[in-house]
């Protein structure tokens, strides 16, 4: 069980470095540098965000890009790569949100710097004005441009333009995540990612109106699920990387629960392998949203399969 950090630990020598985190000014929020895509989402209450999150029959499939996509002199977990998946499609973006030493919410997947970044050691270790001063690489280790953004810059960033699944690492006080949502105003934007029972319960308690990400692989997890009185419309089901019995997606869409199945790892090979019409045949047989290492082909797959289909949504732009 994912072990809670106290809100209130964050207290050093009569200031709480929190406050310093969330009101360091407008570094943390500055967004100018990163590139402009146009809205894909319509989104403007938690009513409509509610609704099109939930499953209905035509519903609009999506690509999530995994750590937001990685490419060619575009590295995971950065703002510039969310631009390009962007342009290509209403796109959902999972990222990894860590803390500094100083208690800044940034964004890295790894506990230490060493592989994504021109850093050395753990994120915690490092204050926020030295992460400032490192670099990002792309999946071949080539330095980039690019920075390591902060939480609060992303989601001023991706307003409308994408929709975030914040995969929350261990050391993150699900009350300073909830915060800066609340500070940057992205509720109709951010799902939050969790592993067990007991986090989604934690967060629903924390922030009722919050959309969840929640692993549902049977429906045992589900019956779980209300029996800590979290509703059917504050969850999306992560049903795992293997697709699992038709059954399982039948039930999440009696329940008007959209699914995510994750096709990293041997589903991204079974489609590189066999065509990348396969991510359509996965949306076929139940899938709603796939997270994906190759978001660029799977939306081809899609745009296809929704043009066919003629889908359409009032809330895709």
């Amino acid at each position: 069980m994912r072990k809670k950090t106290s809100f209130f630990l964050f207290v050093v020598t009569g200031c709480t470095l929190l406050l310093s985190a969330c009101f360091r000014g407008d570094m943390q929020g500055n967004t100018d540098q990163y590139p402009k895509v146009s809205n894909r989402f319509n989104i403007q209450t938690m009513d409509e965000f509610y609704d099109f999150l939930t499953f209905r029959e035509g519903a609009y499939p999506l690509v999530s890009a995994h750590r937001g996509g990685a490419f060619p002199g575009y590295p995971e977990n950065c703002i510039a790569t969310f631009a390009e998946v962007a342009k290509e499609m209403p796109a959902i973006i999972e990222c990894d949100v860590r803390m500094s030493k100083d208690s800044v919410l940034v964004l890295m997947h790894d506990e230490t710097l060493n592989r994504t970044s021109t850093g050395k050691g753990k994120v915690i270790n490092k204050t926020y004005a030295e992460l400032q001063e490192l670099k990002l690489k792309d999946p071949s280790g080539k330095v980039t441009r690019y920075g390591i953004p902060t939480l609060e810059q992303a989601l001023l960033w991706g307003k409308n333009a994408v929709i975030y699944t914040l995969d929350v690492k261990r050391e993150v006080p699900y009350e300073l995540l909830v915060d800066i949502i609340r500070k940057t105003q992205s509720e109709t934007s951010s799902i939050i990612i969790t592993y067990t029972a007991n986090q989604a319960a934690a967060v629903n308690r924390l922030a009722p109106d919050l959309m969840i990400s929640a692993s549902i692989k049977s429906m045992d997890d589900l019956t779980r699920l209300y029996g800590l009185d979290i509703p059917d419309t504050r969850l999306v089901a992560f049903v795992g990387t293997a697709e699992p019995d038709t059954s399982l997606y039948n039930n999440l869409r009696r329940h008007g629960i959209r699914s995510i199945l994750g096709t990293i790892g041997n589903l991204d090979k079974s489609a590189k392998k066999a065509g990348y019409q396969r991510y359509a045949e996965f949306v076929d047989r139940g899938a709603d949203i796939l997270s994906t290492d190759h978001p660029m082909e799977a939306a081809k797959a899609l745009s296809f399969y929704i043009n066919k289909r003629n889908i359409r949504s009032k809330y895709i732009q």
